[in-house]
């Protein structure tokens, strides 16, 4: 008996999400913690700091899998090209890896149009957000941080393509509602 196509991709998802390992994260509501990690931006290195991006206003920190690869590489894109969305509502992205900070001052340059900074992840930063999917490698999860240092929103998912549209609209809910009300 043949399967048909989407019964076999249907299954072949269900294994895939099957053989993902679960990821708690850290919860909404929840204080980040700070870091200052090295990193590069347009190829020039730099400390990226969560405690002196906050002070500009919210932060979107999204972790990726590996630099260079398709999943990543798609993600970043996406978040370079909506970078004038989230300037627009006051934010600031943080891209993060357990990549080494050589392969990620190419990689902002190359595949991130030097939009952002990309940081590398410390052992200790990948524990404390929770994002570890093995040694030296982290999930691909996205936080957006409040100016306050909480948790607003968490986006935990091994596909790329949702990622910028949730922290873009998180983004955009805590823009609104730091506006002053008319009467």
């Amino acid at each position: 008996m043949a399967l048909s196509l989407a019964a076999a991709l249907a299954m072949t998802g269900a294994a895939l999400a099957s053989a993902s390992p679960a990821s708690a994260t850290l919860a909404q509501g929840q204080r980040a913690p700070d870091f200052s990690a090295p990193g590069a931006q347009g190829g020039r290195r730099m400390t990226v700091s969560l405690r002196n991006a906050l002070r500009r206003g919210p932060v979107v920190l999204y972790f990726f899998p590996r630099a260079f690869t398709s999943g990543c590489t798609i993600e970043s894109r996406a978040f370079a090209e909506a970078m004038p969305q989230f300037r627009a509502a006051g934010a600031t992205v943080i891209g993060m890896s357990g990549d080494d900070v050589d392969t990620l001052a190419r990689f902002s340059t190359e595949e991130c149009r030097s939009a952002f900074p990309m940081a590398s992840a410390s052992a200790e930063i990948i524990s404390g957000y929770d994002v570890s999917l093995r040694p030296g490698m982290t999930t691909r999860t996205s936080y957006v941080i409040a100016r306050d240092g909480t948790i607003a929103m968490v986006h935990n998912d091994m596909n790329p393509n949702d990622h910028v549209r949730e922290t873009l609209a998180a983004v955009q809910r805590l823009q609104a509602a730091a506006r002053p009300r008319r009467r």
